[in-house]
This record gives C-alpha cells, structure tokens and sequence, in this order.
C-alpha cells in the first residue's frame, strides 16, 4: 500500500489517501473502512437517459463516487473488497441517497474520510503504517499434502490464504500392480507443481513449505528437484534451498499450525510476523497450563489485570484479535482501542493485534479474542459473568 496524503484534525477526524498495490492491501482496506466512514474511489455506474421523443437508452459511464459507508463483503481467496452505501455527493450522474456497491481496484486510489472524536485512533493509524510498510514481511508458501491430496497455500504478514486445493485419484498398491500407484502418485506430483509454479515467483527468493506425514513430502521435494534437471529449468532449482520439508499429521489445511510450530520452521521463520506472534500464543498457552496465575483470558479478566498494572514493563503482553475493532458498535471499538493504548503508552506493556485470518489469530478467538501474559501472578479474576462482543464474518456482534 501506498500513502498518497492523509490530513488527521486534533479532535480525531480526517482523512487519507492510498493506493493499493497488492491484493493483501485489500486485508488492511477491509480492517481500515468501518460502517458511516465516508469512502471516495473511482466507480462504473449505470445511466439511463430519455430522449426528446421519450425513448431511453442505458449506459455504463466511468465516475468517481463518495459514499456513505453501510456494510462491507470480503472476499478472503480472491482479495476482492466490495462496500456498499449511499452516495454522499451528487454528480452528474448520481444523486444523493441513491445506493451505490463500490469494487476497490488494485492500483486505483481511494480517499477514507472518518469524521467523529477518536474517529482516527491508535488502532486505525497503525493500520496504515502497517500497511505502508515497504518492509513488511516476505510471503512464505506452503504445500500441506498427503498422497492424493495437497492444499497449496500462501503465508503472508497478516492472513493465511487457501489459494488451492489438489485431489488426484492414486491406485492403492495390490499384488503386482505397483505400477498403477506409481504412475498415479507421478500423476499427482505432476499436477502439485504445475499448480505451484502457476502460482510463485521463481525469481523471488521465499521459502517453501513442504509437509506430509510418512515421505511424501520429500518425495515430491524429490520430484521438484528432478522435474528441474530434467527440464534444465535453472530457476526451478535456484529454489533448492528455499524447499522445507517438515512432518504434519495430515494433508489438511489444519495441520500447518502444527507445522509452523516445529523448531526448523521457527529458525527459517524466526524473523516473520506470524511466526513471532505464534511464539507469542505458545507461551501464553505453556502459562495457561501451569496454572500459575500469569496468563488469564476473557474481557473482564484482562481488564482486571491491566487495572492492576500487571500488564506492562517487563515481559507483560496484552493479546487481542482484530475481529475485536471491527465491533460495529463505536463504544465497543473504543473500549479495546482504550485498553490497548493503556498497555503500551501508560503501563509500558507488548500489545499484540492478531489477525483472525492466522492460525494464532483463529487459537486466541477460540479464548474470546483477547489474552494476557501478566508480569506477575494474580489469582481471583474470574468472572463468569463476563460477555464479550466479537464480530462474525457477517458483522453482526456475537455475545461470548
């Protein structure tokens, strides 16, 4: 993402200009606009005119809409973000109040104007330098197989992206039929790396993952590394030391948690942000089975604690997903972007946001959305009486 101008008011307000260059700018996009912002970007709409004898003809003219924001829909495996609202400024062709779907475009501007106190908080203007950041981290690949079935999927610094899905029907070995497994099991590794090479870069330097339980990861690492001597495909092999074979307990998509927790992954992997904030749900959870009071989970639990300063210097860590900013309720928004700020510019504390789209983002809102590692212990927390508001993927707020 790119930032073209932003001008943010003392009182909160403001607005920003960006232009998206990648489809994960389309995550931050969907993290960023919330309900009643007002959003400006290029758009097709179309016109019906009536002539001076009362005939009318349909077009489709190129213009530039602001609307009122409504709802929003994401689309996670295409990175396509639609929001929808009523037109805020007339124009040639529009009216006011009329309803309008804008499709955000890669390589398009679009201008965010948020009006309101604390409209422009912490958590929003991180986003932008989030995803402003030329630095951000590298995207790593991983094939998640077993024989007959491989997920291919894309690692990025803020989601986990299905980008597709293989089956290819493998003989069983019976007697002496051998053969009919092998050329199926060929078949299946033929069609793997198509799919991947269809989906890299060969000239980008990225790790690759490759699980399986038993060996068939490193016989399709095998199969690559062949395929590229054979077809004198030099880039193909220049990726021999990005090829990382690791064990998982399936070919499903589910096991790559697993994988991205083992030690050879976490060394290839140590310096990438979901490997870090993994880390991070792994000692939370290590706390959590002692039993020793410096790790609690739930709303008011960690309100509790961060009231008692045990949330900041010195190893305090708050944990909270971003399903819990996208609240529609403002006053729910800015109960979590409140407690943030407290941790990290009063108590001194980590504040860790976790995208909903990572395997540690999807374990933490299995707790609620929101988790603590606390500097020293404290017991009597609980409440069972807590609720805690999370939006789901239709942006309703659910009660936990």
């Amino acid at each position: 993402m790119r930032l073209i101008k932003q001008n943010f008011e003392r009182d909160g307000s403001g607005f920003v200009t960006l232009f998206p260059e990648e489809p994960e700018d389309m995550w931050y996009a969907y993290n960023l606009i919330r309900p009643n912002d007002l959003l400006r970007a290029s758009a097709i709409r179309r016109v019906t005119t009536e002539s001076s004898t009362g005939s009318t003809s349909s077009t489709r003219v190129h213009t530039t809409l602001t609307i009122r924001v409504a709802s929003l829909d994401f689309d996670p495996q295409s990175s396509q973000l639609h929001v929808s609202g009523r037109i805020a400024e007339e124009t040639k062709f529009t009216k006011v109040g009329q309803y309008h779907t804008l499709d955000l475009e890669l390589q398009r501007n679009f201008t965010l104007e948020k009006d309101g106190e604390e409209a422009w908080d912490s958590v929003a203007r991180g986003i932008i330098k989030e995803s402003c950041d030329p630095v951000k981290s590298a995207d790593v690949w991983a094939v998640v197989m077993q024989e007959g079935l491989a997920n291919l999927a894309v690692l990025t610094g803020a989601r986990t992206v299905l980008r597709q899905r293989i089956e290819v029907s493998i003989p069983r070995k019976r007697g002496g039929r051998a053969s009919d497994h092998d050329k199926g099991l060929e078949k299946f590794f033929q069609t793997t790396l198509d799919t991947l090479l269809r989906q890299i870069d060969l000239t980008e330097s990225k790790p690759i993952l490759l699980a399986s339980p038993g060996f068939t990861a490193s016989s399709f690492q095998k199969y690559i590394l062949d395929t590229a001597i054979r077809t004198g495909n030099k880039s193909l092999m220049a990726q021999k030391a990005n090829l990382v074979v690791v064990h998982s307990s399936s070919g499903h998509l589910h096991s790559l948690n697993e994988v991205l927790q083992t030690p050879e992954v976490n060394a290839r992997l140590k310096d990438t942000q979901y490997a870090r904030e993994g880390k991070l749900m792994d000692d939370f959870m290590t706390l959590l089975r002692k039993d020793d009071g410096r790790a609690w989970y739930g709303p008011n639990e960690v309100e509790k604690a961060v009231e008692k300063g045990a949330v900041g210097r010195g190893g305090g860590v708050l944990l909270i997903s971003n399903a819990l900013f996208r609240a529609q309720d403002v006053a729910i928004r800015r109960r979590w972007v409140r407690l943030a700020d407290k941790v990290r510019d009063i108590e001194g504390g980590e504040v860790r946001t976790l995208s909903s789209e990572h395997e540690s983002g999807k374990r933490l809102d299995g707790l609620g959305g929101i988790a603590a590692i606390l500097t020293f212990p404290l017991g009597d927390l609980d409440d069972d009486g807590s609720e805690l508001e999370i939006p789901n993927e239709n942006g309703n707020d659910l009660r936990v």
